[in-house]
């Protein structure tokens, strides 16, 4: 029985996945089951930051399996506190305290409940719990039914509703419409520094300052969600410092590039002082108010741990931004008219494609037509919305390897 007629027979439809079976990896290669070798610019849509078995967090992996591979949070794991250092400590650089979680959709969900906490010791006036997190459209916050909740785009939404009340959508990039969207019931303004799922868009510096100075204003927690862009992905450690880097905000989410490949997400929230009387903020999640029977298991600690030093160490948010340099410089020289528009930061760009220019059978997209013939041609990406392609490639992606994927991308490009 093919792999194919495995999937078909067993497994839940909910992906529509291409006819490719990977089978092994090393660096920025993928090698199927027929033999054949691709440059891998999707990375498990940006999870494999530091490419494909990257020999210090196999090494990593190896000596902790060897050792412990799960206890309960029940107990103190030294990995997890070794991790949370290394997070604040050199990326973050702002004092607070992190939970660990299993993916971005559930570090999302934490940020979410903090919220909900938050506007319960903050309350209304009339000693009501404010409760809202105001989120934009085109966002992507994850699948759970709360962070689904918070996700801007209706086609995720269909057919699961009733969905989680306490939610609003506005315009992203539109620091006039947030302002004048504030409501009592508010209590959290929740967004990506670049929509990665809703067709890498990023924020503008402007908007991030004034979702900062509205948040100020109206004692409303101001909420980041860096899944995809965080850790280097995107110029810096942190996406938001390298678009508006005097911000400050009171909580972010992770996870894909966190772990390098094993699964792991996490959230932090600042320590900074809400009331009068000194209570910190992540005082308000105390013992019983969230949990996770996997989340910082100190197998996924010491893969993460590994994966951050690495990036560190190698100053590989700046080499991204290097590889962003090459790719946009080699991409103006082409001037093909199918390519529209280049957006996004770093390693996270999206390529936005005329529709006209590129025909489109029936029940596909003019960006799945395009990711379908890279493939063809030995180029992995994913694609971000109908008619814009992702390119992720790993952080310590070499020149050569840029300017192979860029040789197979024109070579598609120009056919249309």
């Amino acid at each position: 029985m093919t792999p194919a007629d495995l999937f078909s027979q067993h497994v839940l439809p909910t992906y529509a996945r291409f006819p490719l079976v990977p089978v092994r990896g090393e660096g920025c290669r993928l090698w199927d089951d027929t033999g054949t070798s691709y440059l891998d610019f999707c990375t498990g849509i940006a999870v494999c930051s530091l490419g494909h078995c990257h020999p210090r967090v196999v090494e990593a992996i190896r000596d902790q399996a060897g050792k412990l591979l799960h206890v309960s949070n029940l107990y103190q794991i030294p990995q997890q506190a070794e991790l949370a250092a290394e997070i604040i400590t050199h990326h973050v650089r702002i004092p607070g305290k992190v939970f660990f979680s299993n993916s971005g959709a559930e570090a999302n969900d934490g940020l979410i409940k903090s919220a909900r906490r938050f506007g319960h010791h903050r309350p209304q006036p009339d000693g009501s719990p404010r409760f809202e997190v105001i989120t934009f459209q085109q966002s992507f916050h994850g699948r759970t039914l709360g962070s689904m909740a918070a996700t801007g785009q209706t086609k995720i939404q269909e057919r699961f509703d009733p969905l989680l009340p306490g939610f609003r959508y506005l315009p992203y990039n539109d620091g006039s419409a947030l302002a004048a969207g504030i409501r009592p019931e508010t209590a959290a303004v929740l967004l990506e520094p670049v929509q990665g799922e809703g067709g890498v868009n990023a924020a503008t510096p402007e908007f991030l300052r004034a979702v900062a100075s509205v948040c100020k204003q109206h004692d409303l927690l101001f909420l980041l969600d860096e899944v995809q862009t965080g850790f280097g992905r995107c110029g810096d450690a942190m996406a938001w410092r390298w678009i508006a880097p005097e911000i400050e905000p009171d909580g972010i989410s992770w996870a894909k590039g966190l772990g390098g490949g094993v699964p792991i997400g996490a959230f932090w929230l600042n320590d900074r002082v809400i009331d009068a009387d000194g209570t910190c903020l992540p005082s308000l999640m105390g013992p019983g108010s969230h949990g996770s029977t996997y989340g910082g298991n100190p197998l996924v600690c010491a893969a993460a741990l590994a994966v951050l030093q690495e990036i560190r160490e190698k100053e590989l948010a700046a080499h991204a931004l290097l590889m962003e340099a090459r790719i946009r410089k080699t991409l103006r020289e082409w001037n093909l008219p199918v390519v529209v528009e280049v957006r996004g930061h770093g390693l996270l760009l999206g390529l936005q494609l005329d529709p006209a220019r590129i025909p489109t059978p029936e029940g596909k997209t003019p960006a799945l037509v395009v990711v379908t013939r890279l493939m063809e041609r030995g180029l992995l990406v994913p694609a971000a919305g109908p008619h814009t392609l992702r390119l992720l490639p790993p952080l310590n992606v070499t020149p050569a390897e840029i300017d192979e994927a860029l040789a197979i991308l024109r070579e598609v490009l120009r056919d249309f």
